[in-house]
């Protein structure tokens, strides 16, 4: 499928593009207008842009449908402060209703059941539920355009953060665990970030990696091995050398190469099933000795 923007229907472009760019950050940001009339609203449009300074954006876009401005829009217009509250399992269901689209003066903290309580920097309240809150001053919006579905970059400037001791860890971090947060998927689905939703990947920041063109042909072409796994592969810094590996095939894999030395098709296939359990389990080193083993073999 190929699709060119300007040739179908924004509604339709619009669930396309929600349902590939995921899961998505929410901002369940507090505004107020002139008046000090509270207004709560969800956007999934939205990130962390900078640390220094640190900067949080988000869009309250155009309705596609009618073109109105939303709200918050308004509100930051008018009063250039907004606190963008978080939100985790434990609140989605509270903050999808405060989505409803309630008249201007109408309090989503009531209509939701949100205890607002008085922020330190910023006129907008804060949402007490949520796990972390910032409180902004709007350094900035920048209109995307003038028709329907057009965002509005609210362009934030965090003044201070307020953060629910329960989810920190033993270092005073937080827990990405213990926080528990949502994010928007397209249509009705949303994600959360759970034990069973997460994983780790070690950063190569302060490592270079080998690279996947510097392993060896038969394990690059194995029929076994996925891209990702050729990618945790090609990610350390040194590959084992020949003393290493031979001792692990003794110590390790006699057994599987005694049980195959007839067979040496299945033993490669075995040797790679086996290589790429470790890899699932993060043991890239004892993956890089078993595949080698092979090609020791071999030599």
């Amino acid at each position: 499928m190929k699709i060119i923007p300007k040739e179908i229907p924004v509604p339709k472009l619009h669930h396309y593009l929600l349902g590939a760019v995921g899961p998505r950050p929410i901002a369940f940001a507090s505004t107020i207008d002139l008046n000090g009339n509270d207004n709560l609203a969800p956007f999934s449009f939205f990130n962390v842009f900078s640390a220094n300074p640190p900067i949080l954006i988000f869009s309250p876009a155009r309705s596609g449908r009618t073109n109105q401005t939303k709200d918050t829009y308004n509100n930051v217009k008018e009063k250039p402060q907004v606190v963008i509250n978080l939100v985790n399992h434990a609140i989605v269901h509270q903050m999808s209703l405060a989505s409803s689209p309630y008249e201007p003066k109408t309090s989503e903290f009531v209509k939701a059941g949100f205890t607002a309580i008085d922020s330190d920097f910023v006129a907008p309240k804060r949402v007490k539920e949520s796990p972390v809150q910032f409180e902004c001053k709007v350094n900035e919006v920048v209109e995307l355009g003038v028709n329907g579905g057009a965002g509005n970059l609210v362009i934030c400037e965090v003044l201070c953060m307020h953060i629910d001791d329960a989810i920190l860890d033993e270092n005073g971090m937080i827990d990405q665990h213990k926080i528990d947060l949502v994010s928007r998927m397209g249509g009705n689905w949303y994600c959360r970030a759970d034990k069973n939703s997460m994983f780790e990947i070690q950063k190569p920041i302060t490592t270079l990696g080998v690279g996947i063109d510097k392993i060896p042909t038969d394990i690059k072409e194995s029929k076994i091995l996925s891209g990702n796994d050729l990618g945790q592969l090609g990610g350390v810094e040194n590959l084992p050398d020949e003393t290493e590996v031979n001792e692990y095939k003794l110590l390790e894999l006699s057994d599987l190469f005694i049980s195959l030395e007839d067979n040496p098709n299945k033993l490669e296939e075995e040797l790679h099933l086996l290589a790429k359990s470790k890899l699932e389990n993060n043991n890239t080193k004892e993956a890089w000795k078993t595949l080698l083993s092979f090609n020791n073999n071999n030599g």
